[in-house]
């Protein structure tokens, strides 16, 4: 709008100009006041105005003409030979000419005009220029308040903590009075999606006060000395705002280590950090102002920024539990429809190692599905369906499966599903499918509990577990294809890691083996560098092949000894594709009848047209949950 008034500003302008400079046709003629005596002496004039200084004369024959007459009045004129004999004349009252006046002014107040815009717009453009330094932070008011506690489900334990937080914002004499200080920095860690900004603002709107929020990338530019200045702002800005919180999501951005720039590429990085340490040390007593930030990454975080005096206190916000995972869904489907046969507490079980925002998202994708379907109310259907989605991706029932390749894929989900039912310390089997999802051609999903330790047991059994697939394609068809391959090379690294880092070998005994290394200027990143023999390294392949041969063969022994049961399985997944909850269960505790005709045994290798990338079992639907190193709960891999 701005740039379009300047433009209209000039036309106007250039049309007056070209007005004075061009007159208009029609306009009044100028003679002198001679010759205007010499037509009304021949008659050649039929009506004369007087106005002011000029005689506007119009001829006989209709012309239009002028002349000035000074400061000679109508009886000197006619002194001077001015005849009116036959002639219409008018004399117009003199006053002042406002028209004239603004024609005249009319040219100064658009250049002044042209002036003023163009100065607005460099001021603009300076005032953005200075504003590099101030703080790009989010103010929500404090009148305002849209999370609460109410809204975070999960995490009690993290709530319990945070509630200091808001009873300091609120009563503060309560704490100051007994000489209790309340942390100046609260650091709320744990794993994308478990809730940490969502947290950070229900403590806002549990205490009513503002809250700013700002990302650790905005703090940084291309510019030096700008980030710093941007922390400086913000502090300050909260200072004039207490009580309040500051909320610095993802921190690790611009808190890493220092001294991890290698050439003085992230000293503007540094000073940021150098900046809030400053900052946050700099805090009275008696203020206020409460920091918080989030990161999944702690390790990375310079020592400095963790010491009591900056972020006393550090929250942990890990991936919910069966209660809440049951408290999650409770809370992301209150106010949708939902059918009077949806068990959330079940959905909670097949949803073992999911975040927050899985569930949230997979609440939202049962909505959508419902509604795509025309229903009224969601349905068990619907959350079944988006948990498949969620974890192996949506169905892909255009891309055409030959029959061979049909049967291979139940036969090998079949097999999954076989040796997990009769293993004693595997997960119970839920849902078999060979429905195309993603990249899979088919998957078996289970119901994973929350586990927090994993014995040797259970490994060896999930390993069998892993290679079932395999072991039954080659047992029912003497052949193999490539749908094991991600099976293979999870079982293969499951297997290292019992021998490597988890000291499960008999035969090396309880030690670990390989130095992993964190690269600091590369933001902590693991490199492992071997701290052991040749001698030792051929003892680990060995150990390692041990346990998978091991594995294979307690599947192998355990497919042919229920083989017809593994070919009634197959043969009922040919024929429905899915086979899941009591249905499933059914299934596996009926008799088997003796088969008539054996299965097909092919004795020349089967041609599977099958791309070599293409994985039957994907990294999330598979058979088996991945564990977690350091004592984490296992999760759907």
């Amino acid at each position: 709008m701005r740039n379009g008034l300047i433009y209209v500003i000039i036309l106007v302008a250039a049309v007056f100009l070209f007005s004075q400079l061009f007159p208009t046709p029609g306009k009044p003629t100028e003679i002198g006041l001679e010759k205007a005596i010499a037509m009304s002496q021949n008659g050649e004039i039929a009506e004369i105005i007087v106005d002011d200084d000029e005689l506007l004369i119009t001829t006989t024959e209709g012309t239009k003409l002028k002349t000035s007459v000074g400061i000679l009045t109508l009886v000197e004129l006619q002194e001077l030979g001015l005849k009116l004999d036959g002639v219409d004349y008018e004399v117009k009252a003199s006053g002042f000419d406002w028209g004239g006046l603004l024609i005249g002014f009319i040219p100064l107040l658009l250049f002044g005009a042209l002036l003023f815009f163009l100065f607005r717009r460099a001021q603009g453009a300076n005032s953005q220029a200075m504003s590099f330094g101030r703080s790009r932070a989010r103010l929500f008011p404090a009148d305002r308040p849209t999370v609460t506690f109410d809204d975070v489900a999960g995490v009690e334990e993290a709530k319990q903590e945070l509630h200091e937080v808001v009873d300091f914002l609120k009563s503060r004499e309560k704490f100051q009075s007994l000489g209790a200080r309340i942390p100046k920095g609260v650091l709320l860690i744990g794993p994308p999606g478990t809730g940490k900004t969502l947290m950070a603002r229900a403590i806002a709107g549990e205490a009513g006060v503002p809250f700013f929020s700002i990302s650790g990338s905005e703090f940084v530019e291309m510019f030096v000395g700008v980030g710093a200045s941007r922390v400086r702002d913000l502090f300050d800005q909260a200072k004039r705002n207490t009580p309040c919180i500051i909320f610095i999501d993802e921190i690790d951005a611009v808190g890493r280590h220092r001294g991890a720039g290698l050439g003085g590429s992230h000293d503007e990085r540094e000073q940021t950090l150098n900046q809030i340490l400053t900052e946050m040390d700099g805090f009275d007593t008696d203020t206020s102002v409460i920091v918080l930030a989030a990161t999944n990454r702690p390790d990375i975080l310079d020592p400095a920024l963790l010491r009591p005096g900056r972020f006393d206190r550090r929250v942990v916000l890990d991936r919910p539990d069966i209660n809440g995972r049951t408290a999650i869904l409770k809370v992301h489907s209150n106010g949708k429809p939902l059918d009077k046969a949806v068990n959330l507490e079940v959905l909670a079980k097949e949803t073992a190692g999911f975040s927050g925002a899985d569930l949230a998202n997979l609440v939202n994708e049962a909505a959508i599905l419902a509604a795509r379907r025309g229903k009224k109310a969601i349905e068990m259907q619907e959350f079944e369906e988006s948990i498949d989605r969620v974890i192996a991706g949506p169905e892909r029932k255009s891309r055409r499966i030959s029959p061979q390749e049909k049967k291979i894929s139940a036969y090998h989900e079949a097999g999954h599903a076989l040796v997990a039912k009769m293993l004693p310390n595997a997960d119970p089997v839920h849902k078999i499918s060979i429905v195309a999802r993603g990249m899979a051609l088919g998957y078996t999903k289970m119901l994973s509990e929350d586990r927090y330790l994993m014995t040797r047991s259970q490994f060896k059994d999930m390993i069998a577990t892993l290679l079932a697939g395999h072991t039954a394609e080659k047992l029912t068809f003497n052949e193999m294809s490539t749908g094991a391959q991600d099976d293979i090379e999870r079982a293969t690294k499951l297997a290292r890691k019992m021998v490597t880092d988890y000291g499960m070998s008999d035969k090396l005994g309880p030690r670990t083996f390989g130095h992993k290394e964190e690269l600091v200027f590369l933001g902590r990143e693991i490199s492992e560098q071997r701290d052991y023999s040749e001698k030792v390294a051929q003892q680990i392949d060995e150990e390692v092949h041990n346990i998978i041969q091991q594995a294979y063969k307690v599947a192998r022994q355990i497919l042919t000894k229920n083989k017809p049961k593994l070919v009634q399985l197959a043969e009922k997944l040919i024929a429905q594709e899915t086979l899941e909850g009591e249905e499933l269960n059914a299934l596996f505790n009926e008799t088997t009848p003796k088969p008539t005709l054996e299965p097909t045994v092919t004795p020349t290798p089967v041609s599977v047209k099958a791309p070599a990338k293409t994985k039957p079992v994907p990294k999330r639907a598979s058979a088996i949950p991945q564990p977690l190193p350091k004592q984490a709960p296992a999760t759907p891999d």
